[in-house]
């Protein structure tokens, strides 16, 4: 990697995948500035940071883009389970389209080479069935407003790249997990440590997932690899589990025997609709597969950590807090 001139700008840098990002790219000897809406405590006080603000249509990114010759896009209005927003397509529109395509606008006028976007797999869609994974350039199949405006900030930014010039480099991940992992991962860590019996022992799915680590080379791999201009990828641990068998190996990673019962999937589907929690039984029972074959053979990368290692390193993590 060439790092000599390369001055890389992080939006979302106080975030899960951000602080993690901000810690590789400044051991990969880059020139790293991070973009925080205020000042917080998971940016290292020897990291360079700024604040700009809401991102927004109106935010001034003038002072933040001086010198930058790559751009990592991670700042967003996240997915929610159960969003209580009047207008929730339009909320994020505000955001994740207006607010990136502003950002990216005033990116390509102050001559950032590289525009790299953390997009979503909800772009390609919700689920898929079993051995027919999305590919990277299938037709986008987006069912909530969160994947409908990474699509169309996706869109935006390619149209924005061939007026301009600038390069744009889309990377949609699965489910993140790592060190610090929140909501359900670390609910099911929990579980777990606790020796809860949990009936999910009879679960046949397969889930794609990326650990943090995995990401995170992907994405410093995408700052200069030429291949990456302009193309579209999805990213994996490149091996995909069941829910049930997640489980058990996470269990193993904490040094726990996983207590889990054999309910079956259609069972704890038709519980959940009575509940009102069709996302949360989509997400234990459903299937969601990504071929990253695309993302080998072009940028010739391979995801460093393994399943099991990256477990692992969840699991010393949550068990570190557990001891505080």
């Amino acid at each position: 990697m060439n790092t000599s001139s390369s001055r890389v700008l992080v939006t979302g840098a106080s975030g899960f995948l951000g602080s993690y990002l901000m810690t590789r790219i400044t051991a990969e000897g880059l020139q790293p500035l991070a973009v925080l809406r205020k000042a917080s405590s998971q940016i290292s006080p020897d990291l360079p940071f700024i604040k700009v603000g809401d991102l927004s249509l109106t935010t001034d990114w003038s002072q933040a883009l001086e010198n930058v010759h790559v751009l990592i896009h991670a700042a967003a209005r996240v997915h929610v389970m159960d969003d209580q927003s009047s207008d929730p397509i339009a909320e994020f529109r505000k955001v994740n389209v207006e607010g990136t395509l502003n950002l990216a606008r005033q990116a390509a006028a102050a001559a950032v080479r590289r525009f790299i976007f953390i997009s979503s797999v909800k772009v390609n869609g919700e689920g898929t069935a079993v051995g027919e994974p999305y590919l990277a350039d299938a037709k986008p199949a987006p069912a909530d407003p969160y994947g409908i405006s990474k699509m169309e900030a996706e869109h935006g930014l390619r149209g924005l790249a061939a007026e301009t010039g600038m390069e744009v480099v889309i990377i949609r991940p699965v489910l993140v997990y790592g060190p610090g992992v929140k909501a359900n991962f670390l609910s099911m860590m929990r579980w777990l440590h606790k020796g809860v019996p949990l009936p999910f022992g009879a679960i046949h799915n397969r889930r794609s997932l990326v650990a943090l680590d995995n990401l995170v080379d992907l994405i410093v791999t995408c700052i200069d690899h030429p291949a990456a201009a302009n193309q579209t990828f999805l990213v994996s641990d490149g091996e995909d589990l069941s829910t049930t068998e997640l489980l058990r190996r996470m269990g193993t990673a904490l040094g726990k025997s996983a207590r889990l019962l054999p309910v079956p999937s259609r069972l704890l589907e038709v519980g959940a609709g009575m509940l009102g929690k069709q996302a949360l039984a989509q997400r234990l029972c459903g299937s969601l597969q990504v071929d990253i074959g695309k993302t080998r053979e072009l940028l010739n990368w391979t995801p460093p950590l393994s399943v099991d290692e990256a477990l692992r390193k969840t699991a010393k993590y949550f068990l570190e807090q557990q001891s505080k």
